[in-house]
């Protein structure tokens, strides 16, 4: 099992936008974007790739990784429900990280919690 991560949330520019800092580094010195669950598997299965798709398969209108800041968007009224679960994602990420190591919630035979509801 992977150690986890500490993460603390801030507001973004806009309400709908959210800024979590980790205490450690996720990329290198490039920004990497994304909008959808495709284009984040598209990328492979790095740790931002990972947490990209989770993300936004739970929500997130978009995700933004560069080094160890998160930045993502979500409808503004769904962030009070939304942030715990963000959290959680963040902070278990490197749990069981690789297929072959049983990363998966399908490979630890366990069932994906629900998505959070936003409204959307």
């Amino acid at each position: 099992m992977g150690q986890t991560i500490t993460a603390t949330s801030r507001p973004g520019a806009s309400p709908a936008v959210r800024l979590f800092d980790l205490n450690r580094s996720l990329t290198g010195m490039e920004i990497e974007r994304y909008s959808t669950v495709e284009e984040a598997e598209a990328q492979g299965m790095r740790p931002p790739d990972v947490l990209a798709a989770r993300l936004i398969s739970e929500g997130a209108l978009s995700v933004t990784i560069y080094s160890n800041c998160v930045t993502v968007e979500a409808p503004a009224d769904g962030w009070p429900q939304f942030e715990p679960r963000v959290l959680y994602l963040i902070e278990h990420l490197f749990e069981y990280y690789g297929d072959a190591a049983g990363w998966s919630y399908e490979a630890r035979g366990l069932e994906a919690p629900p998505p959070v509801d936003l409204g959307v």
